[in-house]
């Protein structure tokens, strides 16, 4: 029997029948992961993609310490506390002008969750009903909570559960081979005049393979998403905070969403909190006397203050030089790296966006999650020390902005192996 099986523990994203033992980790410094065994792992995923600044940073444990000998948690209906003050004002500071509330939840299911009853109660609360439909991307995801597996792309994730999730419009991805036609579908969902929001990841889908797409095609797809008066929800749980080279993905274009959801690296990595953060003509809309018109929706841990002190201490630490010029830095690397292995055998497509790198491989199989060559990746990576999870046949490099130079170079080789591995069984 699997060890896996007798554990207590149940993983999340894991067949515990299949399942190797997991790898047990004691501790962990910048990019790299100390296991139980003796064995040290380069954590190129800054671990599921929260962590922005390395493991165990000290600044943020300070503040975190600090806080937690002051206020640990208190109730966030009619209280309030410093660092939720400090942190909706150092995020308002550094998103796009429009936006004006900031609303706490607990992850980035969470916040997707409440922009989507935001965006929906948002014409009820003026008395428009027949708004009830949302626009999505094809091989969106959201998250795993109803809501949001009712806006990401339908798949074995939530097979399950089809049943009980609501019907959605889809829509592909805009590219240069498609953008018209995309336009036109948008335009023909939304003339139906029911269409309460358009939800996206902009410029990359993570989970669906780290797709990615140009932001003046967004753009084109925003403005008229707007000229028919529809809700835009900017889905940033992952591209926030650098990841793509600005501090928010939105800042690429010129029709900034209504709403924007955050979560992942917005701690540094050290505590789970989510943000959604509205334009202040959303907020007014539930400004009444008629207490129907309020946002019931709340989580025990709203605004959790060692979260909210962790996220602060990261957003300083995020806007300093010495950040921003690693974050060129990683770009550039990849960039070069990108240019190095394009024209490998087995390399279908390379995809770069800030500090995303992702290569496509060609397989007998097919783009696809569940590509076989993904356990086999995953594994070879691993015996090198270098933690990458592939999403299928799709490999990507999303490093901590401290990785040190010699360890990004480090995973580069290591993928290249991998190539070179794979090149030559197939090859045989």
């Amino acid at each position: 029997m699997k060890e896996s099986i007798t554990s207590p523990i149940w993983h999340p994203f894991t067949q515990m029948k299949l399942a190797s033992p997991p790898i047990h980790i004691e501790r962990a410094s910048g990019a790299v992961l100390y296991a139980k065994d003796g064995k040290q792992y380069i954590d190129a995923i800054s671990s599921w993609w929260v962590n922005i600044h390395g493991h165990a940073n000290e600044y943020i444990a300070r503040r975190i310490a600090g806080q937690a000998l002051k206020l640990e948690h208190v109730i966030f209906a009619g209280f309030t506390h410093t660092p939720a003050i400090e942190l909706a004002n150092k995020l308002l500071a550094i998103l796009p002008p429009s936006f004006a509330k900031i609303f706490f939840s607990d992850d980035g299911s969470t916040s997707v969750e409440v922009a989507l009853k935001m965006s929906l109660q948002y014409w009820q609360n003026q008395g428009i009903f027949n708004k009830k439909r949302i626009i999505a991307f094809e091989n969106a995801y959201h998250g795993d909570t109803f809501g949001s597996m009712s806006v990401s792309a339908k798949s074995a994730f939530n097979a399950a559960f089809e049943q009980h999730l609501f019907q959605v419009d889809y829509i592909p991805t805009p590219n240069e081979s498609n953008v018209e036609n995309v336009k036109e579908q948008l335009i023909r969902i939304s003339d139906s005049g029911q269409v309460a929001a358009f939800i996206f990841e902009p410029l990359v889908q993570g989970a669906g393979g780290m797709l990615m797409h140009k932001p003046e095609h967004l753009d084109e797809l925003l403005r008229i998403a707007k000229e028919k008066n529809i809700v835009c929800i900017a889905d940033e749980v992952m591209t926030g905070f650098g990841r793509t080279g600005k501090n928010f993905a939105s800042e690429f274009l010129t029709h900034h969403p209504d709403i924007i959801c955050l979560s992942k690296g917005i701690t540094g990595g050290f505590m789970p909190l989510g943000v959604t953060t509205c334009t202040q003509k959303i907020f007014e809309a539930f400004l009444s006397a008629d207490m129907s018109k309020t946002f019931f929706h709340g989580h025990s841990y709203t605004a959790n203050p060692l979260a909210c002190a962790a996220a602060c201490a990261s957003l300083e630490l995020l806007l300093e030089a010495d950040c921003q010029s690693r974050i060129a830095s990683i770009m550039n690397s990849h960039a070069r790296f990108a240019e190095e292995i394009k024209n490998e055998k087995l390399v279908q497509e390379v995809r770069l966006q800030g500090t995303i790198v992702a290569i496509e491989i060609k397989t007998h199989e097919g783009t696809s999650y569940f590509n076989s060559i993904r356990n086999e990746a995953y594994g070879f990576c691993l015996e090198q020390g270098v933690l990458l999870r592939p999403l299928g046949n799709v490999i990507y490099i999303m490093p901590p902005y401290c990785i040190a130079q010699a360890e990004l170079e480090r995973v580069y080789e290591v993928i290249k192996d991998l190539l070179n591995f794979l090149n030559k069984k197939y090859s045989d």
